[in-house]
């Protein structure tokens, strides 16, 4: 079985061995099939996706040329395989892959499975989550190895890595590992600056740890990240994590023994503290 790796470089497994796709057009290909697996991709799609609108002549023959090249890159680890997993059809091209053989793909069905099962063995849940998220590359698109498909695609797999993160810190919560999560929290956020939901976690472990001047300067903080940068407010959801660390609010507190909901009147979300 072919293993393909494209939360990060390109890279394909297969007997244990680690394998590159070398040529920046051959990658960028080889991904944007990938990432439409199991889907057919219109010649035009890739096409654009490869060249953009600066097209080489006779570029259909190009395309056929690169994924000819594919094909028989693709069936020489495969020599036991009746056909070729690269199928053309009338309108274009289509690679057949399963789950299991695609990390993004085998990423989101491990979290949708992870999520379903959160009122289980929360540390296995947590190692679980831990292992998929280190098998993230950074970055997920390299430089130059992508067009619309794929940077479209990116932007949905950064989604799924932040709800893995966020149910990740949310399970450490409920175990009580408030004061290990704090330096992790400060870590993701260095990156994802705006990213509520963590800023509202981060809150959370200081307020438990007994740090509360900290988490109410968090909150500062990302109020004037918002103002200064995008000229915004934190959420009201946000807002009533600060305001229920001014009360004490024993919601916060870790012998709560139930998941609550701190959104503020008519926000439209459920703030989740972990218990």
């Amino acid at each position: 079985m072919l293993y393909f790796k494209i939360l990060g470089p390109l890279e394909i497994t297969v007997a244990d061995r680690k394998l590159q796709i070398r040529g920046t057009l051959q990658r960028r290909l080889l991904r944007t099939l990938l990432i439409k697996s199991g889907e057919l991709v219109p010649s035009e799609a890739l096409i654009n996706e490869l060249w953009g609108e600066e097209h080489p002549d006779r570029v259909e023959n190009a395309l056929q040329a690169h994924i000819s090249r594919i094909r028989r890159r693709l069936s020489s680890l495969e020599p036991d395989r009746p056909t070729s997993r690269l199928r053309t059809l009338t309108s274009g091209y289509q690679l057949l892959v399963s789950e299991d053989e695609v990390d993004a793909l085998w990423f989101q069905r491990r979290l949708d499975h992870v999520r379903g099962r959160l009122d289980g063995d929360l540390r296995s849940a947590i190692g679980e989550l831990r292992a998929m998220l280190d098998a993230w590359g950074s970055p997920v698109l390299p430089p130059g190895e992508g067009g619309a498909i794929c940077r479209a695609a990116v932007s949905q797999y950064e989604e799924s890595r932040l709800l893995a993160l966020e149910t990740l810190f949310d399970a450490e919560l409920r175990i009580g590992n408030h004061t290990a999560i704090v330096g992790e929290l400060r870590t993701v956020l260095a990156k994802d600056r705006f990213h509520e939901r963590f800023w509202q976690q981060l809150m959370t472990a200081l307020y438990r740890c007994g740090r509360q001047s900290e988490a109410l300067a968090a909150y500062q903080q990302l109020r004037r990240r918002l103002n200064d940068e995008l000229g915004l407010e934190p959420s009201p959801a946000t807002s009533a994590f600060e305001q229920a660390i001014l009360s004490h609010n024993p919601l916060l507190s870790l012998s709560s023994g139930a998941e609550i909901a701190l959104a503020a009147a008519g926000a439209g979300r459920q703030v989740v503290i972990g218990t």
